[in-house]
């Protein structure tokens, strides 16, 4: 027993906790996976970090290891690559990945499709990344505050499912709950319900809404441990809880990394078993979109 270590103890301890909000079987399957991935030999705990690697009969392939620290956004995207799909936290540019944004820009990944509730400015956020012509596909619910985004949607040049802001929110956090699909009013009768599913029931419509797919979701947060428990800060704790349960790879980018057993459990949003690799960012602007002030 000595073997396990306290991480697996930790985790176990972690997803009990967690049951309440998620289905209790869900939680049992993930206790079930990380007991047979006990190493036999402790130093095997802090092997090599958990990295994704392409197939030939499938996208990605995640192998999942105890050390979760990288040192910095290029080490944690290391293995992004081009047509990756990708879940960005954030409401506006409060909460948002900027160093993890800023690594993509430099990569000059290409073909990306980017869930997240906005796209950006100009010259922040996701704005960045179109204006590189990285994105292909922007899956949003807000995009008024870009003028790069309207120019290449009106051109054709970019891809765009809008989706109401609601709607969104549910489709993230049944990726994470491990619901494929659910039935919602949202959109009904609307160009939103077009080529979907409608079933009444109570006498009221309803459109069939599915669950999204990501490769990395990449989210911001106010304090983290090197296990990978989350604490969010203000309206930063919008989509980045759900979106950090809802990635294949789930990469957490936060304003202070801390030494497990530091942060109070009960502040704790998400839950470390979520999060697969972690690093304390640096430069943070939080930019305000619009500013207003008193005369």
């Amino acid at each position: 027993m000595k073997n396990i270590g306290w991480e697996f103890f930790l985790s176990v301890v972690v997803l009990l906790s967690d049951c309440k909000y998620t289905c209790f079987w869900q939680n049992v399957h993930k206790f079930l996976f990380i007991f047979a991935r006990i190493p036999k030999k402790a130093s095997a705990i802090h092997s090599k970090a958990p990295t994704m690697h392409h197939t030939k009969n499938s996208s990605f392939v995640i192998r999942h290891s105890m050390n979760k620290v990288y040192a910095n956004a290029d080490e944690a995207l290391h293995d992004l690559q081009d047509g990756a799909t990708l879940m960005l936290g954030g409401f506006g540019l409060c909460g948002i990945p900027e160093n993890c944004i800023t690594t993509i820009v430099k990569k000059g990944t290409k073909n990306l499709t980017c869930i997240s509730n906005n796209a950006g400015v100009d010259d922040f956020g996701i704005g960045l990344m179109l204006k590189g012509r990285q994105v292909r596909k922007m899956i949003s619910s807000y995009v008024g505050e870009n003028a790069e985004f309207e120019r290449q949607l009106l051109s054709g040049e970019l891809e765009v499912e809008l989706i109401p802001q609601g709607t969104l929110a549910e489709r993230v956090r049944a990726t994470g709950a491990g619901i494929p699909a659910f039935f919602t009013p949202a959109g009904y009768g609307t160009e939103v319900a077009e080529g979907k599913e409608v079933r009444e029931y109570g006498g009221k419509m309803y459109i069939l809404e599915e669950a999204f797919r990501s490769d990395f979701a990449l989210v911001k947060a106010w304090h983290g441990d090197k296990f990978g428990n989350l604490m969010f800060r203000g309206t930063a704790r919008n989509f980045n809880p759900m979106m950090a349960k809802a990635g294949k790879i789930t990469i957490a980018e936060v304003e202070e990394l801390v030494e497990v057993g530091t942060l109070e459990p009960n502040h704790i949003h998400v839950a470390g078993v979520y999060v697969h690799r972690i690093f304390q960012g640096s430069n943070h602007e939080k930019r305000i979109e619009q500013r207003t002030t008193r005369k």
